[in-house]
């Protein structure tokens, strides 16, 4: 037979899932090499991202499942399989977990007797902890990425609110030897985080409280350069006692702002969506876009989250626990449809996560080679089951949804 050529190999490699194209890439050095070239790694992503997937976290009493299932690519779709990843058991804090690029970052997670910063890959199971960090207990931490020099960093708040301690610490992935340092570049005080944060183009976000007078803010951290920023996000302030609804998304390269409510006083079934959306970035100018959906029984009648926004400018919205039928719906602003897609496949997986488990989304997953060498996440999470038996006391996780 004439041999296959190289480039048709390519080809069909790169439309293999990462955790099938990690496995070829132990067959040999030749296979290594040729897996690992900087040509294969730039195709394989841009077939990855060509067919983004739906990122599922799935966790009840300290276990955690993850799957991944595709995005509808036209509205005609009413359901989509699901794809198995990994599983590992580990209490977390309060605060769950920040995504950035395809990876996932818990602040403090119980993987054995003691709790520390983790990084984990959920698509391959690799993962790396951290040294942990003395900083004010109710300090949340983020996880950024560079683009350019493709390179994750982890901010961490110490003291925000105290000009006499340092604000943050930063940590930079694979790197060598991992350790905290300092910000450079300080960030001025302020009261309190309010949100989860979000990294968009390099550009980590987060929504805060000022010092002294109570209004909002967004904290905009350079992944790259390291240089804080506040932007005006006063169009908040009415949230300030109660900001578990209020979603940051990635909306057309934008940062947005989503909320919801019932509509008609309350009446389950009418959902109203709110969404602010930063037009331009040095003049601090936010607009308003308020939508109702379409009435959807499934939606109307069941707990759900806000998941982010598609790259084609949909709204998803997630069930918030898991049940059979499990239900997305995408929401289209421009056309005001509501599309419903069954994630079939929880049910073969119900046993570890019944009794409504706590489900997490996150939209646009792309897989990216490049980012996901062992060079930056050494430990294998199959691991982590042998290292949670080992320990003599398991804390209770104290949840903040």
């Amino acid at each position: 037979m004439e041999p296959i050529p190289t480039d048709l190999i390519l080809e069909i490699f790169s439309r293999l899932p990462a955790k099938s194209v990690a496995g070829f890439r132990t067959l040999s050095k030749h296979w290594a090499s040729t897996l690992r070239s900087p040509g294969f790694t730039e195709l394989f992503l841009s077939r990855s991202s060509n067919r983004p997937r739906l990122l599922l976290a799935a966790e009840r009493n300290g276990e955690w499942l993850f799957f991944s299932s595709p995005q509808p690519q036209n509205r005609y779709e009413k359901s989509s399989h699901l794809d198995y990843h990994t599983k590992f058991s580990g209490d977390v804090s309060r605060y769950i977990c920040s995504y950035a690029s395809g990876l996932l970052y818990f602040p403090d997670l119980w993987l054995s007797k003691d709790a520390s910063p983790v990084i984990c890959n959920p698509i391959t199971g690799m993962y790396e902890s951290l040294p942990d960090l003395m900083r004010y207990r109710n300090s949340r931490g983020f996880l950024g990425f560079d683009p350019i020099d493709k390179q994750f960093k982890v901010l961490s708040e110490a003291y925000p609110f105290c000009d006499q301690r340092e604000h943050h610490e930063i940590l930079t992935l694979g790197t060598g030897e991992l350790s905290w340092r300092s910000t450079i570049i300080s960030c001025p005080a302020y009261y309190r985080s309010l949100s989860e944060g979000i990294c968009i183009n390099g550009v980590l976000y987060y929504l805060a409280q000022t010092v002294g007078v109570s209004s909002c803010v967004i904290i905009c951290f350079d992944v790259r350069s390291e240089e804080f920023k506040f932007i005006d996000a006063e169009c908040f302030n009415d949230q300030l006692d109660d900001t578990s609804e209020l979603i940051f998304v990635d909306y057309e390269g934008k940062l947005g702002g989503i909320n919801w409510k019932y509509g008609q006083a309350g009446e389950r079934g009418a959902v109203e969506l709110s969404m602010w959306v930063l037009e331009d970035v040095e003049k601090h100018e936010w607009v308003k876009y308020v939508y109702s959906l379409p009435e959807n029984e499934v939606l109307g009648s069941c707990d759900f989250s806000v998941a982010g926004v598609t790259t084609r400018g949909e709204i998803v919205l997630c069930m918030k626990y898991t049940c059979k039928p499990f239900y997305v719906f995408y929401f289209n602003p421009e056309k005001n449809t509501l599309q419903s897609v069954e994630i079939q496949g929880f049910g073969a997986n119900l046993e570890a996560v019944e009794n409504r488990g706590r489900v997490y989304a996150f939209v646009n997953h792309v897989e990216d080679l490049s980012v996901n060498d062992a060079k930056q996440l050494k430990s294998s999470i199959s691991q982590v089951k042998h290292l949670c038996s080992c320990c003599n006391k398991v804390s209770q996780p104290n949840y903040h949804y």
